[in-house]
């Protein structure tokens, strides 16, 4: 298997580029290295989101037309830079989407700018197209498959198996609030905060499942990445509701961790910082420990 990294990443984007009529992105900076390589191309001032995978087709193309629809229903939204394409540009298998680059942030965001555009999306109907559910769970195996050899087996083993017990439960949950629209991934990282106000970005995750989601991610960040206790509760006073409250609670921050844990098992190979975060989330979760440190990636 080609290893997905930076110089992988640039070739297909320069791919990319070409199939969509944009410059050759020489200078192109890496923004990110995820589930996508992020590159701001500098002029034309353009973002590319490069995709891991092939199997990350279908999510991008759901994300464009996610974007277009919530800009008509007037949430503030990073925009498809459709001049290029109309949608995403495959090299080798890979999608790439361009976006506009937003003006430089006023900011860094905060967890009250996130409340706002959470209740402005948990408001709307569901969009004329479809969505599924938020699984959390579905990519996990795929992530630990990715880091085969690279990280104890027993490790592997523990995860699938706590992945399978919260696979169990999640359908069993009573939501509090009326499921919808999500966003998927809803942290104060994801808002742009510029002249104009809080701008929402990140779309890939965006599905129609329990609301609770949204608000179960700052909570774990509170608890695990070191939001401070006066931030989340500026969130959840922003938001009217603190889903700590709900008795599924515990059950859904148990699988969000499960995945965040397996997440970064695909970033070990060659990356010996990712390979002790891994083993840190691990051992924190076998331990029951909820209020280890976290650190991201």
């Amino acid at each position: 298997m080609i290893p997905f990294d930076e110089d992988r990443a640039r070739a297909l984007l320069t791919r990319a580029c070409t199939a969509a009529g944009l410059p050759a992105p020489v200078d192109a900076r890496l923004l990110a290295l995820g589930e996508n390589a992020v590159f701001d191309l500098g002029d034309p001032a353009v973002v590319a989101k490069v995709g891991r995978g092939p199997e990350l087709d279908g999510r991008a193309r759901r994300e464009l037309a996610v974007a277009r629809w919530l800009a008509e229903q007037g949430v503030p939204v990073v925009r498809p830079y459709d001049t290029a394409a109309p949608g995403p540009q495959l090299a080798d298998g890979h999608p790439v989407t361009f976006w506009h680059r937003l003006a430089p942030a006023v900011r860094q965001a905060q967890p009250a700018d996130l409340a706002p555009l959470l209740r402005a999306l948990h408001l709307l109907p569901p969009p004329p197209f479809p969505l599924g559910g938020r699984d959390l769970l579905a990519p996990v195996e795929r992530w630990l498959a990715s880091a085969e050899g690279r990280v104890d087996p027993a490790d592997v083993a523990f995860l699938r198996e706590r992945r399978d017990a919260f696979a169990a439960e999640l359908p069993r949950l009573t939501p509090h609030l009326p499921p919808g629209i999500i966003h998927g991934d809803a942290l104060p990282r994801n808002v742009h905060v510029g002249a104009e106000g809080p701008v929402l970005l990140d779309l890939e995750f965006v599905a129609n499942d329990l609301r609770e989601h949204d608000l179960v991610v700052l909570a774990l960040s509170h608890d695990r990445y070191g939001v401070p206790a006066a931030d989340y509760l500026a969130f959840t006073a922003g938001y009217g509701w603190d889903v700590r409250d709900w008795p599924g609670f515990a059950v859904l921050r148990g699988a969000r961790e499960t995945a965040s844990a397996s997440w970064v098992a695909q970033q070990a190979a060659g990356n010996p910082a990712a390979l002790a975060e891994f083993g840190r989330r691990v051992a924190s979760l076998r331990d029951g420990a909820t209020a280890v440190r976290w650190y991201p990636f």
